[in-house]
C-alpha cells in the first residue's frame, strides 16, 4: 500500500473521517463537490460549513476535482449519502486506481435494490470482497473532529486487508478493531439510524429513560433478528458495530437521527425537518428499505415499520408509541 488516501466527500463525517487518517500517518486528499469549499478548506485550514471551529492537520488537502483526488490513493473512502452512492461512484468509479481498496463509512441501505453498501460498491466497480471494507461504530463526527477518544470496527471479508487498514486507521485518539462480518457492521449501522429516530421521537413527546431504554433493547433485538437471519455473527451486533452505535445514536443530541426523530416528535413532518436542515439523516431514507428488507427476509420489524410510517406521514408520533404498547405480548427470547 502507499500512503495516499482520498475522501470522497467533504461532509462532517467526511472531514473528521480525514483527520483520523491525516494522524494516523496517511496523506489525505479531501474531495468537496464545490469549489469554494475546497478552497476554504485549503487556505483557511477548516471546514466551515460542516465543522466550524476545528483545524484540519497539514496533511489533509482539499480539491473539487475528483480526477485528482483519486489519482495515486491505494484506499478510497465513502462518505457520502447512502441514497447517492450509485450515481456518484458511476461517476467517479473510471477515476480509481484498479487495485485501490473502497472503504465505506455510509450507513444505509438503498431504496429499490434493498442493496447495503458494499454490494453496491461491487456491483458499479467490479471490486471484489477484497477490496471493499466498511468502517462502523460509535463515531459521533463532532467528538472524532475534536479528537475525543473513540474506538470503532473496520471490517472486509478478507482478514489480512482488514488488518492492514486497521493499522491504517488507527491514531492516538482512534482505536479500530478488525473483523470479517462486513454484513454484520453494515445492518448494524444502518438499523440504529432507525432506532434513533424511534427514540428521538420519545424524547420530543417528553418521554424518559424508561422509555428509551426500551426503545434501544427492542431495537437492537430487532436489528440482531433480521442480522442472523441474513448471515451476520451475532457477537458483531453485540460489539461497537452493534451496541455501541446503538448507544450513541440514541443518547447523544449530536446525532442527526435522534434530533430528526425529536421533532418528528414535537409534531413537525419530515419534509418541514428536511427544509430547514442540510444535514442528512440517513435512518429517514433508509427505514423503508429496512421494512422492505425484513419483509423479505420473514422477519418482523415493528420499530423499522412504524418509523416508516410516521416519516412517511401516514402515522403520528404519539400513534407509533401507542402501536408498539397495544402490540401482542410475548417471550422476551425468541
Amino acid at each position: 500500500m502507499s500512503n495516499k488516501v482520498a475522501v470522497l466527500s467533504a461532509g462532517s463525517w467526511g472531514t473528521a473521517f480525514s483527520i483520523v487518517l491525516a494522524d494516523a500517518g496517511n496523506d489525505v486528499t479531501l474531495w468537496a463537490r464545490r469549489e469554494e469549499v475546497s478552497t476554504a478548506i485549503n487556505e483557511q485550514r477548516e471546514n466551515g460549513d460542516y465543522l466550524p471551529g476545528i483545524q484540519l492537520p497539514p496533511a489533509v488537502g482539499a480539491t473539487s476535482d475528483v480526477e485528482k483526488a483519486l489519482h495515486g490513493a491505494d484506499v478510497v473512502v465513502l462518505a457520502t449519502p447512502s441514497q447517492t452512492l450509485r450515481d456518484n461512484l458511476t461517476a467517479w468509479a473510471p477515476f480509481v486506481e484498479p487495485d485501490a481498496v473502497l472503504v465505506s463509512l455510509m450507513k444505509g441501505v438503498e431504496l429499490g435494490s434493498l442493496n447495503r453498501m458494499s454490494e453496491v460498491i461491487h456491483q458499479v466497480t467490479g471490486a471484489g470482497p477484497e477490496r471493499i471494507a466498511v468502517v462502523s461504530g460509535p463515531n459521533l463526527a463532532k467528538e472524532i473532529a475534536r479528537r475525543e477518544p473513540a474506538a470503532s470496527v473496520v471490517a472486509c471479508e478478507d482478514e489480512d486487508v482488514a488488518k492492514r487498514l486497521q493499522q491504517r486507521l488507527h491514531s492516538p485518539a482512534f482505536r479500530p478493531y478488525s473483523s470479517v462480518d462486513v454484513l454484520g457492521c453494515e445492518l448494524g449501522g444502518a438499523y440504529k439510524n432507525v432506532v434513533g429516530l424511534a427514540v428521538g421521537m420519545a424524547v420530543g413527546l417528553g418521554f424518559g429513560d424508561n422509555t428509551t431504554a426500551s426503545l434501544i433493547t427492542r431495537g437492537l433485538a430487532e436489528t440482531a433478528r433480521l442480522a442472523m437471519k441474513l448471515g451476520a455473527n451475532p457477537l458483531t451486533l453485540m460489539g461497537l458495530a452493534g451496541l455501541g452505535d446503538l448507544v450513541a445514536t440514541c443518547s447523544s443530541p449530536l446525532s442527526r437521527n435522534r434530533s430528526f426523530g425529536e421533532q418528528l416528535g414535537r409534531g413537525l413532518t419530515a419534509d418541514e425537518i428536511y427544509a430547514a436542515t442540510r444535514q442528512v439523516a440517513e435512518g429517514a431514507k433508509s427505514c423503508a428499505s429496512l421494512r422492505a428488507l425484513a419483509e423479505q427476509s420473514g422477519c418482523d420489524a415493528p420499530v423499522a415499520a412504524y418509523v416508516d410510517d410516521v416519516v412517511a406521514g401516514r402515522m403520528t408520533a404519539p400513534q407509533m408509541m401507542d402501536a408498539i404498547l397495544a402490540r401482542d405480548t410475548k417471550s422476551e427470547i425468541g
